[in-house]
């Protein structure tokens, strides 16, 4: 509870300092989007490596490589846990837009936070207004700004980790329609730090493998129709592996 504690006061100072630069921001982003987004993805990626100290988190990158240098991409994950975005935000070269639930618009100043970092909300009950945010990430991608979606949907609560829900096919439009690279990406470790015992939160280790690019174009016929399943399984396999590792490591360490 006590690192629960520490993370809940280091948010509250970091959103009161936050303040002041949010009308700076919100200004410089009518003339200067990218830049406004830019500044506001490094202030938030130095603060979220705060909360992974704080929370004792230890993060394992794999596959960093495979990221291609200034072309954009569509980054494809599983989701457990918020704190798949926390460790995502801490190691992208470059900054990403990412797709959230509209939820979470609705809380003052943590919405505005969102906004500046160009987050994408998407009200899975309007249909409308779903298809105009999957628009805007094309047009993104297309002006070279990557985008991270979790086409599950919502977070995973299995216990089981190899167990995935479903993609949505339609976020593989994105990839699709702007023509860009798509990189699968397996988190591991996530939930066992926070959701599966809230409000505590318990020191573990964070697994993030950014798997090898692949254009949706080049794939064979049934796979282009299914991307979002082709996805699903290339996570998984990757999911299974660091699976297997962890419990050699388990067993070595017996």
């Amino acid at each position: 509870m006590i690192r629960f504690i520490l993370c809940a006061i280091a948010l509250l100072i970091y959103l009161i300092l936050w303040i002041p630069l949010i009308l700076i921001l919100l200004l410089l982003r009518k003339k200067n989007r990218k830049l406004s987004e830019k500044i506001s993805f490094f202030w938030a990626g130095g603060f979220l490596r705060i909360i992974l100290f704080l929370a004792g988190c230890k993060l394992t990158v794999r596959g960093k490589e495979n990221i291609p240098v200034h072309t954009p991409v569509l980054y494809v994950s599983n989701h457990r846990s918020i704190f798949d975005i926390v460790a995502a935000v801490t190691v992208l070269p470059e900054n990403a837009v990412f797709m959230a639930k509209m939820m979470l618009s609705r809380y003052p100043l943590f919405a505005q936070w969102l906004t500046l970092l160009g987050v994408l909300f998407l009200d899975h009950n309007d249909l409308k207004q779903e298809f105009k945010s999957i628009l805007r990430a094309i047009e993104l991608v297309k002006t070279g700004t990557s985008v991270w979606i979790c086409p599950e949907g919502t977070r995973n609560k299995s216990e089981d980790p190899l167990n995935l829900l479903e993609f949505k096919e339609g976020s593989l439009k994105i990839a699709e329609k702007a023509g860009c690279p798509v990189i699968p990406v397996a988190i591991t470790g996530t939930r066992e730090i926070f959701e599966r015992q809230f409000p505590a939160l318990k020191p573990g280790h964070i697994t993030l493998e950014f798997g090898k690019p692949f254009l949706i174009k080049d794939l064979p016929e049934e796979n282009r129709k299914g991307a979002g399943a082709y996805s699903r399984s290339l996570i998984g396999d990757m999911l299974k592996e660091e699976n297997r590792i962890r419990n050699e490591q388990a067993g070595t360490e017996k």
